[in-house]
Order: C-alpha cells, then sequence, then structure tokens
C-alpha cells in the first residue's frame, strides 16, 4: 500500500531527463542516441549550464524553429544552491524538465548535481540518458588502471600549490595502484602538463586525452620520461590527464 501511493505521487511529478551533450562541435547524431532526440523534442522546460551553448545544441538537434518557445533556467557555478535547488519547482508542478552541462554528463564535473540531489528529496524520477562522458572515454582509451580510478577535478591554479597536489596524488596512485584522472581548462593544459613532467617519478604513465570524439582527437599514454622525449604542446583544447604510479 506504501510503495503504491509513493508511486502515484511521483507519477503526478515531471521527470527529470538527464542529457548529455556532445564535447565539440561534431555532427550530433555521432554522439547523441536517436532515442535522445527524441525526449528533447518534448520537452519545454531546460535547466542548463549556458543559455546560448544549449540553444546551438538544441537548434543542431532539429529544434531550429522552435527554440524561442522553449524556456531556460540558468544552473552554473555563479549559481547560488538556494536558487538550483528551487528550480525543483518546474517538476512539482508535473512539468519534464531537461538538465544539460556546457558539454558531455549533466551533474558530472557539473553543478547539476545540485537539482538532482532535490529530486530524490523531493521523490521525483531521475531519467539518465545515455551519451559522451570525456573522463570515462579518456579512461578506457589509457590502457591504466580501469578497475580502480578516482576523479579529482581541476588542479590549483598557483603553481606550487598545484605540484604539491600533484604530488599527493602520484603518491595516493601508487599506494592504492589507482588511476588519477584531471581535467583543465583548455588554456592551462600545457601548463599542467608542464607541472606534471616537472613533478612526477619517470616511470609514472600519464595519458594526455585532447579533442575526445572530435576530428583532431589525441589519446595517447606513455611515461614520464617518454612524454619529455616528445616534445608535445596541447595548445588551447579540451583534455583529460590521467595518471597511474
Amino acid at each position: 500500500m506504501l510503495f503504491s501511493l509513493i508511486f502515484a505521487e511521483i507519477m503526478s511529478k515531471g521527470k527529470l531527463y538527464l542529457i548529455p551533450t556532445p564535447l565539440g562541435e561534431g555532427a550530433v547524431a555521432d554522439s547523441v542516441p536517436p532515442r535522445n532526440i527524441y525526449i528533447v523534442e518534448s520537452l519545454k522546460h531546460f535547466v542548463v549550464e549556458e543559455v546560448t551553448s544549449a540553444r546551438r545544441f538544441l537548434s543542431r538537434c532539429g529544434l531550429k524553429g522552435k527554440i524561442d518557445t522553449l524556456n531556460f533556467y540558468e544552473l552554473n557555478e555563479h549559481t547560488s544552491p538556494e536558487v538550483g535547488a528551487g528550480y525543483i519547482s518546474l517538476l512539482l508542478e508535473g512539468n519534464d524538465v531537461g538538465l544539460m552541462s556546457e558539454a558531455g554528463l549533466p551533474a558530472v564535473a557539473d553543478p547539476g548535481n545540485i537539482l538532482v540531489a532535490q529530486a530524490h528529496k523531493e521523490d521525483v524520477q531521475v531519467v539518465p540518458l545515455v551519451g559522451p562522458s570525456s573522463l570515462m572515454m579518456a579512461l578506457m582509451c589509457s590502457g591504466l588502471q580501469g578497475q580502480n580510478f578516482a576523479f579529482n577535478g581541476y588542479l590549483p591554479v598557483k603553481e606550487e600549490a598545484r605540484k604539491a597536489k600533484i604530488r599527493f596524488y602520484e603518491a595516493q596512485s601508487k599506494k592504492n595502484n589507482q588511476s588519477q584522472i584531471f581535467i583543465e581548462t583548455p588554456y592551462r593544459s600545457d601548463a599542467l602538463l608542464s607541472s606534471f613532467l616537472n613533478v612526477c617519478a619517470s616511470s609514472t604513465l600519464l595519458t594526455i586525452a585532447a579533442d575526445i570524439s572530435l576530428p583532431a582527437e589525441f589519446i595517447k599514454t606513455l611515461s614520464i620520461a617518454g612524454w619529455k622525449n616528445a616534445n608535445i604542446k596541447i595548445g588551447k583544447r579540451p583534455c583529460v590527464f590521467i595518471i597511474l604510479g
């Protein structure tokens, strides 16, 4: 009886669809399944990290002439937790809502988890859709430890603090046989690479995965010593780094 009441309450509310977006400007059909397009076409409300890029993605999905009829609500690093959680009211009123990140999976390295957490508190159904994840795609291609890994997000911007964190994570990697995953803003990718090369042991393995799923995709794993000999420059490209000591 209790389950029936809870189920009935959930069904009276909208669903929160977690909609992955492409990792770049490649063809939408290359990374977005047809079911996702079908669901996107049915929605009127979207909580997004950045409205301009969200509108561009939806246009590429075939909604070009319908964009102005849609409602967008921003949820990013500048949004207060109260405002982000407050978007739950859309779902409690019975509206289905799409949650989208700037690129890749919503709520992973993305503040969308605020709304997802509130949805669980309010017994709103959360529906994850299939799509690209730069973190998992980089790990898949790395050849490193895929049974035990940690995502650490961004490292500090200041050089000495960044190097200290790298030493810490390299030690954790060696101690636990654990791949350590990092991301960085494109214009700081080369600075982060330089820190890895200056701090890590020569035998530590480093994966560089840039422009994942795009025509200029580059994914390679070498030892730190190997990368020093390679004399690589990443440039301003989206990149995932993974180390294994």
